[in-house]
């Protein structure tokens, strides 16, 4: 939603300044400036991009449009789910973790929590830094070096389809030029027609140029720009996960191993230190009782 309203607030701003200038927006519209251009960029998008990197970039496109994927709501039911687990280990031993790392959709931690068990990736994140541990194939110790492989994969994984996104970005100001080029090729054939007419081809050929430039600094780079953000959080919902995790399995209280993967998170969904209290008292009285 907030990138289509900035969309349209791009969009209102430089019709509006064109429009009070004593423009016509009917001379902005060159079907033919746009075929040239945005064929232009999508080719380029496909000839640079494996097709890996397209399907992710378009899961990326449909991410970004539902706004951030983890609010606060979501990392306080993580915290909880993990804290529901650790006091489970820190009790019965990391063995009573094994129905609930190797059949998450049926444990009865965490499908109590509805936008951490709907979010497969994190579920399996989750399952997987476990998993090691629980059949003994590691040392606690090790446990993180493994951990900071697979964030590190996944950060170089979600980057390349905003590498991607920029570079084609920065290349639609020079298919605005091949455009406008173009237009004055035409223009060149009919020098000799009516000047109203040969004006009116040079004005089509500099829209070309406007497009180019207006879609890369415009649309492509803000939007590269909100992937990266998007991306952001995603990789910082993991990482909450796996300092969790690590600082759990090497020893530390459960409560202990929340509040230092708290004390990672940003600001903005970042609980304080009393609130995450009240928050594991209530998720501890349930397992209790149980």
């Amino acid at each position: 939603m907030i990138i289509l309203i900035g969309a349209i607030i791009v969009i209102a701003s430089v019709a509006g300044g064109f429009v009070l200038a004593g423009g016509h927006l009917a001379t902005l519209m060159h079907l033919s400036e746009l075929i040239i251009i945005g064929g232009a960029g999508l080719g380029a998008l496909i000839i640079m991009s494996p097709r890996k990197v397209l399907v992710d970039m378009g899961r990326q496109l449909v991410r970004a449009l539902r706004g951030a994927p983890h609010n606060q709501h979501a990392y306080q039911e993580l915290l909880k789910a993990l804290y529901e687990l650790f006091l489970l280990g820190r009790r019965n031993g990391m063995i009573a973790l094994e129905d609930h790392v190797m059949n998450p959709q049926t444990s009865s931690i965490l499908t109590k929590y509805t936008t951490f068990i709907t979010n497969q990736s994190a579920v399996t994140f989750l399952c997987n830094s476990l998993r090691p541990v629980i059949d003994g194939k590691i040392k606690p110790e090790q446990l993180k070096i493994l951990l900071d492989v697979e964030l590190d994969s996944l950060e170089m994984e979600d980057h390349a389809p905003v590498n991607v996104l920029t570079k084609a970005a920065d290349a639609m100001p020079c298919f605005g030029i091949v455009a406008a080029v173009l237009g004055i090729v035409i223009t060149m054939g009919s020098i000799s027609g009516p000047i109203e007419k040969i004006g009116e081809k040079v004005g089509a050929a500099l829209v070309g140029t406007f497009l180019g430039i207006f879609l890369s600094y415009g649309f492509m780079n803000p939007l590269a720009m909100n992937l990266e953000f998007v991306n952001a959080s995603h990789h910082g919902y993991a990482r909450c996960i796996a300092t969790a995790v690590a600082a759990f399995v090497n020893g530390l209280s459960p409560m202990m191993a929340v509040e230092l993967a708290r004390r990672g998170l940003s600001s903005d969904v970042r609980p304080s230190a009393d609130e995450l209290e009240a928050l594991l008292k209530g998720a501890a009285a349930p397992a209790k009782a149980a």
